[in-house]
Protein backbone atom coordinates (compact mmCIF):
# COMPACT_ATOMS: atom_id res chain seq x y z
CA UNK A 1 0.00 0.00 0.00
CA UNK A 2 1.29 3.48 -0.82
CA UNK A 3 2.88 5.39 2.04
CA UNK A 4 1.91 8.71 0.46
CA UNK A 5 -1.82 8.01 0.71
CA UNK A 6 -3.08 10.13 3.59
CA UNK A 7 -6.59 8.80 4.19
CA UNK A 8 -8.15 5.37 4.35
CA UNK A 9 -11.59 5.11 2.76
CA UNK A 10 -14.11 2.26 2.83
CA UNK A 11 -12.84 1.29 -0.64
CA UNK A 12 -9.38 0.57 0.85
CA UNK A 13 -10.76 -2.00 3.28
CA UNK A 14 -11.25 -5.70 2.73
CA UNK A 15 -14.51 -7.49 3.43
CA UNK A 16 -14.34 -9.40 6.74
CA UNK A 17 -14.37 -12.84 5.11
CA UNK A 18 -11.58 -11.82 2.72
CA UNK A 19 -9.49 -10.35 5.51
CA UNK A 20 -9.89 -13.51 7.62
CA UNK A 21 -8.22 -15.52 4.84
CA UNK A 22 -5.14 -13.28 4.63
CA UNK A 23 -4.97 -12.01 8.23
CA UNK A 24 -1.98 -14.12 9.32
CA UNK A 25 -0.08 -13.34 6.12
CA UNK A 26 -0.71 -9.59 6.45
CA UNK A 27 0.41 -9.65 10.08
CA UNK A 28 3.63 -11.44 9.13
CA UNK A 29 4.32 -9.07 6.22
CA UNK A 30 3.91 -6.04 8.46
CA UNK A 31 5.99 -7.32 11.38
CA UNK A 32 9.39 -6.18 10.10
CA UNK A 33 7.99 -2.72 9.36
CA UNK A 34 6.39 -2.47 12.79
CA UNK A 35 9.64 -3.58 14.43
CA UNK A 36 11.52 -0.70 12.82
CA UNK A 37 8.74 1.68 13.84
CA UNK A 38 8.79 0.53 17.47
CA UNK A 39 11.21 2.67 19.50
CA UNK A 40 11.77 2.14 23.20
CA UNK A 41 12.68 5.08 25.42
CA UNK A 42 13.71 4.19 28.95
CA UNK A 43 12.57 1.09 30.82
CA UNK A 44 8.85 1.04 30.05
CA UNK A 45 7.76 3.53 27.38
CA UNK A 46 7.51 2.53 23.73
CA UNK A 47 6.66 4.70 20.74
CA UNK A 48 4.86 3.00 17.85
CA UNK A 49 5.30 5.26 14.81
CA UNK A 50 2.29 4.97 12.55
CA UNK A 51 1.95 4.80 8.75
CA UNK A 52 -0.82 4.14 6.27
CA UNK A 53 -0.08 0.42 6.52
CA UNK A 54 -0.06 0.19 10.32
CA UNK A 55 -3.31 2.16 10.57
CA UNK A 56 -4.96 0.11 7.82
CA UNK A 57 -4.04 -3.08 9.66
CA UNK A 58 -5.37 -1.72 12.98
CA UNK A 59 -8.70 -0.80 11.39
CA UNK A 60 -9.01 -4.23 9.80
CA UNK A 61 -8.20 -5.85 13.15
CA UNK A 62 -10.87 -3.83 14.95
CA UNK A 63 -13.45 -4.79 12.35
CA UNK A 64 -12.35 -8.44 12.55
CA UNK A 65 -12.38 -8.62 16.36
CA UNK A 66 -15.52 -6.58 17.06
CA UNK A 67 -17.52 -7.84 14.08
CA UNK A 68 -19.62 -4.69 13.71
CA UNK A 69 -19.83 -4.97 9.95
CA UNK A 70 -20.31 -2.02 7.65
CA UNK A 71 -21.93 0.05 10.41
CA UNK A 72 -18.65 -0.02 12.35
CA UNK A 73 -16.53 1.33 9.48
CA UNK A 74 -17.23 5.10 9.76
CA UNK A 75 -16.35 5.15 13.46
CA UNK A 76 -13.09 3.30 12.91
CA UNK A 77 -12.09 5.57 10.03
CA UNK A 78 -12.85 8.65 12.11
CA UNK A 79 -10.81 7.31 15.03
CA UNK A 80 -7.77 6.06 13.12
CA UNK A 81 -7.35 8.25 10.02
CA UNK A 82 -5.84 11.11 12.08
CA UNK A 83 -2.94 8.77 12.94
CA UNK A 84 -1.73 8.62 9.33
CA UNK A 85 1.20 11.03 8.82
CA UNK A 86 0.39 13.85 6.41
CA UNK A 87 3.78 14.13 4.68
CA UNK A 88 5.49 16.69 6.91
CA UNK A 89 5.37 14.86 10.24
CA UNK A 90 5.84 11.68 12.20
CA UNK A 91 2.87 10.37 14.19
CA UNK A 92 3.30 7.99 17.12
CA UNK A 93 1.30 6.12 19.71
CA UNK A 94 3.20 6.38 23.01
CA UNK A 95 2.52 3.46 25.33
CA UNK A 96 3.45 3.13 28.99
CA UNK A 97 3.87 -0.63 29.29
CA UNK A 98 4.13 -2.10 32.78
CA UNK A 99 2.86 -5.62 33.41
CA UNK A 100 2.58 -5.35 37.20
CA UNK A 101 -0.75 -3.62 37.94
CA UNK A 102 0.33 -2.11 41.24
CA UNK A 103 3.54 -0.67 39.81
CA UNK A 104 1.71 0.53 36.70
CA UNK A 105 -0.78 2.46 38.84
CA UNK A 106 2.06 4.00 40.86
CA UNK A 107 3.98 5.11 37.77
CA UNK A 108 0.91 6.53 36.00
CA UNK A 109 0.28 8.68 39.07
CA UNK A 110 3.85 10.00 38.88
CA UNK A 111 3.87 10.81 35.17
CA UNK A 112 1.21 13.48 34.80
CA UNK A 113 1.91 15.72 31.81
CA UNK A 114 4.41 13.33 30.27
CA UNK A 115 2.73 13.84 26.90
CA UNK A 116 3.94 17.46 26.97
CA UNK A 117 7.58 16.52 27.57
CA UNK A 118 8.45 14.54 24.43
CA UNK A 119 10.70 15.89 21.72
CA UNK A 120 12.60 14.77 18.65
CA UNK A 121 16.12 16.13 18.20
CA UNK A 122 17.66 16.24 14.74
CA UNK A 123 21.19 17.50 15.38
CA UNK A 124 20.59 21.00 16.79
CA UNK A 125 16.96 21.13 15.64
CA UNK A 126 14.21 20.37 18.17
CA UNK A 127 10.78 19.11 17.10
CA UNK A 128 8.38 19.10 20.07
CA UNK A 129 5.85 16.29 20.23
CA UNK A 130 2.31 17.67 20.01
CA UNK A 131 -0.24 15.69 22.01
CA UNK A 132 -3.58 14.93 20.39
CA UNK A 133 -6.27 16.70 22.41
CA UNK A 134 -9.10 14.31 21.56
CA UNK A 135 -9.49 13.60 25.29
CA UNK A 136 -7.71 14.82 28.39
CA UNK A 137 -5.02 12.21 29.03
CA UNK A 138 -3.64 13.66 32.25
CA UNK A 139 -6.25 14.07 34.98
CA UNK A 140 -6.43 16.90 37.49
CA UNK A 141 -5.21 14.37 40.06
CA UNK A 142 -1.91 14.11 38.13
CA UNK A 143 -2.58 10.60 36.86
CA UNK A 144 -1.78 10.09 33.20
CA UNK A 145 -3.12 7.61 30.67
CA UNK A 146 -1.09 4.61 29.57
CA UNK A 147 -1.70 5.54 25.90
CA UNK A 148 -0.97 8.88 24.22
CA UNK A 149 -1.03 10.03 20.59
CA UNK A 150 1.68 12.45 19.47
CA UNK A 151 2.62 14.12 16.22
CA UNK A 152 5.98 15.65 15.37
CA UNK A 153 5.37 18.37 12.75
CA UNK A 154 8.48 19.42 10.83
CA UNK A 155 9.58 22.35 8.74
CA UNK A 156 10.96 21.58 5.26
CA UNK A 157 14.47 22.10 6.65
CA UNK A 158 13.87 19.65 9.49
CA UNK A 159 12.42 17.08 7.08
CA UNK A 160 15.55 17.40 4.96
CA UNK A 161 17.80 16.91 7.98
CA UNK A 162 15.73 13.94 9.15
CA UNK A 163 16.51 12.11 5.90
CA UNK A 164 20.24 12.69 6.22
CA UNK A 165 21.97 9.85 8.14
CA UNK A 166 24.79 12.25 9.01
CA UNK A 167 22.44 14.12 11.31
CA UNK A 168 21.93 12.42 14.66
CA UNK A 169 18.27 11.81 15.53
CA UNK A 170 17.21 11.35 19.16
CA UNK A 171 13.81 10.73 20.74
CA UNK A 172 13.72 12.21 24.25
CA UNK A 173 11.36 12.42 27.21
CA UNK A 174 12.21 15.34 29.50
CA UNK A 175 9.77 14.58 32.31
CA UNK A 176 11.16 15.09 35.84
CA UNK A 177 10.20 11.54 36.82
CA UNK A 178 11.21 9.93 33.52
CA UNK A 179 14.23 11.62 31.92
CA UNK A 180 15.26 9.22 29.16
CA UNK A 181 16.39 9.37 25.55
CA UNK A 182 17.08 6.97 22.71
CA UNK A 183 19.06 7.40 19.51
CA UNK A 184 17.08 6.51 16.39
CA UNK A 185 19.28 4.24 14.31
CA UNK A 186 19.65 4.56 10.55
CA UNK A 187 17.39 1.62 9.65
CA UNK A 188 14.63 3.04 11.87
CA UNK A 189 15.18 6.53 10.48
CA UNK A 190 14.96 5.28 6.90
CA UNK A 191 11.66 3.57 7.65
CA UNK A 192 10.15 6.62 9.41
CA UNK A 193 11.26 8.97 6.64
CA UNK A 194 9.09 7.09 4.15
CA UNK A 195 6.29 9.18 5.66
CA UNK A 196 7.88 12.48 4.60
CA UNK A 197 7.30 14.24 1.26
Amino acid sequence: MPYKTRTITPNDLMAPHEYSRVRAQRRQELESTKTLRRIRVGPFITFHFESFDTVWFQIQEMLHIEGGGIAQVPGELEAYNPLIPKGHEFVATMMIEIDNAKRREYELNQLGGIEESVLLQIDNQVVPGISENDVERTKDSGRTSSVHFLRFPMTPSQSCQARNPNHRMILEIKHDKYPHLTRIENAEREELCKDLD
